[in-house]
């Protein structure tokens, strides 16, 4: 390798139900980095090591592009800070708070956020939300195992697939409106994205995400301005009390009353469809130069910064 550029380990993978999505974030990201040609780039695909086994592949600075409990939630980034290893993204205790979706709706509840009504359901717990409601795990992301339910049979089918792999998970209030996500790119934030699925979806769901070409995304969507200003005001606030860094996703459903806060993500996906790199692009920051962005903000923070 050139001894004088910076080394960037891209992590992809791991053990989290975005497996996939984490292999096509890493494969883009990587490929962004080099193109840059200020960086040399080892690309590693990892399931759960160990500190032993990630203290060899080396890197000045580390980009894990995974999504989920463990690779975005807090274990692999508290493995890092153990190592001593630079890494793009936020801290481990923010990193957790933000997975957990429901302490992360009361942090910003008691700033004044509005967020749909919620609760956390053991199996054997009654669900004091009435339908129609949201089901969805409360540590996971890109809709795995989302349910809208809309009548009490459809509640219990739900449960019955979810408590036996999920645990606990949580229910939340359903609310009707536009998906509106707005990304923060080193506390800048981007401009609006609203999500509009295809025909026959009922919502933002995995195969929209990912698979299908017929979800539409409109930049700056045509919001009230102090609409969209609020959108921006709280996904801010959100980044800002919670103690992210580098890099968030912000999702809202919109409706005659305004945003309503759904979660944090504090590492968005970075595939061809993803929603922060779609939203840079538009202010000149196409891909090669976001990770080039992310990985300086990385490399500021190592004691001896590589190639600077």
């Amino acid at each position: 390798m050139t001894n004088d550029l910076p080394t960037i380990l891209v992590l992809m993978g791991g053990p989290d139900a975005e497996r996939a999505v984490s292999l096509m974030s890493g494969s883009e990201i990587a490929q962004a980095l080099r193109d840059t040609a200020r960086f040399e780039v080892i690309e590693q695909i990892i399931d759960k090591p160990t500190a032993d086994e990630l203290r060899p592949l080396g890197g000045d600075v580390v980009f894990p592009a995974l999504h989920g409990h463990w690779g975005e939630g807090g274990p692999l980034q508290q493995i890092l800070e153990q190592l001593g290893l630079p890494y793009i993204g936020s801290e481990p205790h923010t990193a957790a708070l933000a997975m957990d979706k429901l302490a992360t709706k009361r942090t910003l509840s008691a700033e004044g956020v509005p967020c749909p009504a919620d609760c956390r359901l053991e199996a054997d717990d009654p669900c004091q939300i009435d339908p129609p409601l949201v089901l969805k795990p409360i540590d996971d992301g890109s809709s795995v195992d989302l349910y809208i339910c809309h009548n009490a049979a459809q509640v219990d089918a739900a449960r019955a697939k979810l408590h036996p792999k999920r645990g606990p998970i949580m229910a939340e209030q359903y609310i009707a409106g536009r998906e509106i996500t707005v990304g923060i790119v080193c506390g800048q934030p981007l401009p609006l994205i609203e999500i509009i699925p295809g025909p026959g979806i009922e919502f933002y769901d995995y195969q929209a995400k990912y698979v299908r070409d017929d979800t539409r995304y409109i930049i700056d969507p045509d919001l009230p301005s102090e609409v969209a200003q609020l959108c921006t005001d709280v996904a801010m606030l959100a980044f800002d009390r919670l103690g992210c860094r580098d890099v968030a996703r912000v999702d809202f459903i919109v409706n005659d009353d305004g945003p309503w806060f759904l979660e944090i993500n504090t590492m968005p996906g970075f595939t061809t469809h993803s929603l922060v790199p779609m939203a840079a692009a538009t202010i000149g920051l196409n891909m090669p130069k976001l990770c080039a962005k992310l990985a300086d903000a990385a490399l500021s923070r190592a004691p001896h910064p590589a190639g600077l």
